[in-house]
């Protein structure tokens, strides 16, 4: 298992290749494939938490 932080796109579109073709075979949680999996997904969202924000609505933009 290589894992490395997502610091670029670069990195970020290898980690979404990788983490797909892991999803594609389904790994079983508490395996090292799974673990693999796991470290990815959450690297990825670490990297679209801080690089693709989505703001919380606007609550009066619904009543107008």
């Amino acid at each position: 298992m290589n894992i490395r932080p997502i610091h670029t796109p670069a990195d970020y579109k290898a980690a979404l290749k990788d983490v797909s073709a892991l999803s594609d075979r389904d790994p079983a949680p508490d395996t090292p494939q799974g673990d693999h999996w796991d470290v990815l997904t959450t690297l990825i969202k670490a990297y679209e938490a801080r690089h693709f924000p989505i703001d919380a609505p606007d609550p009066v933009e619904p009543i107008k």
